[in-house]
């Protein structure tokens, strides 16, 4: 669980002042980002809510992976992620804070587009953890569109193959290893519900995602495995400043909220402990919203 004490959630995270942001391009790391996420790396404290777990994450470098890495681990899991060649610092960090936490930690550098990446991710999370109780499909590639008559199929195709592929070539490697009372945990985004037109090819797999995680607890519910999705609006992750957006846009982000800020990583980590805890036993085909109050009345 996080801070005990209650806030006024409106200005929890005021003091953050986004500067403006030059297109640092994909993909976002965490050096890059200023102000730096809040993790959770000094607020969240754990309850042994998943104790023993065995955990694969994808996108676990940084922003809600490392978030959710740092809170699983404290709650008593073990944790495998994956990560781009390219985040490698970034991983090693949030490595240090699994071990921290007093848990095993495996990060795997791997483009899970490749052909194979994601049987040999699996595999390797089976022989480093000795099985997968969770599976959490959190990385995502997103960029600014400028127009559909300017948009690039070839990025299109990495969006699609980032975002949907991928999450179902490890959903079809990793399912037949999850036990029963296991979970899949998907992040899709404010956009399945509210889609924005300078993101329109990512909006479409977020909603896919929806579609995904309805369908899949449907088949797998029975099964004794749970499929949810947690709806993130706008967290200040490396994501953003590596989207392309207009530095007025980066500057004012999140302020379109009801809380007229953006979130941040660590306040997803609770949603994420909640659907793969005991606590959400009669909890499947659920999405999660936590957008600072935007609404989201599914795709």
């Amino acid at each position: 669980m996080t801070e005990k004490n209650q806030t006024d959630p409106t200005t929890k995270h005021h003091d953050d002042q986004f500067p403006a942001h030059g297109d640092v391009g994909q993909p976002g790391l965490d050096s890059e980002t200023a102000p730096t996420p809040d993790h959770g790396e000094d607020s969240y404290v754990g309850a042994d809510r998943l104790k023993g777990k065995k955990v694969l994450i994808t996108g676990g470098d940084s922003g809600i992976g490392r978030a959710t890495a740092i809170a699983f681990a404290r709650e008593g899991a073990d944790i495998a992620f994956v990560h781009l060649p390219e985040e490698k610092e970034d991983a090693q960090e949030t490595l240090k804070h699994v071990h921290d936490a007093g848990r095993r930690g495996h990060a795997y550098a791997a483009d899970l587009t490749k052909d194979d990446a994601a049987e040999g991710v699996v595999g390797n999370a089976l022989k480093d953890l000795g099985g997968i109780d969770v599976l959490i499909l959190n990385a995502a590639y997103q960029r600014k569109r400028s127009g559909i008559e300017h948009v690039s199929m070839d990025d299109v195709k990495k969006v699609f193959g980032t975002n949907l592929t991928a999450h179902v070539a490890l959903t079809k490697h990793a399912v037949p290893h999850i036990p029963e009372g296991g979970s899949i945990i998907t992040t899709t985004s404010v956009q399945a519900a509210g889609p924005a037109p300078p993101l329109f090819d990512y909006a479409m797999t977020k909603a896919a995602q929806v579609a995904f995680t309805e369908s899949l607890a449907q088949e797998l519910t029975p099964r004794g495995i749970r499929v949810n999705a947690v709806a993130p609006g706008p967290i200040w992750t490396p994501l953003i400043p590596a989207t392309g957006f207009p530095e007025s846009k980066v500057e004012n982000f999140g302020g379109d909220t009801p809380m007229e800020r953006a979130g941040q990583p660590a306040e997803l980590a609770g949603a994420y402990v909640y659907l793969a805890s005991e606590e959400a036993s009669y909890t499947s085909g659920a999405v999660i919203p936590v957008t600072g109050g935007k609404p989201f009345t599914g795709a």
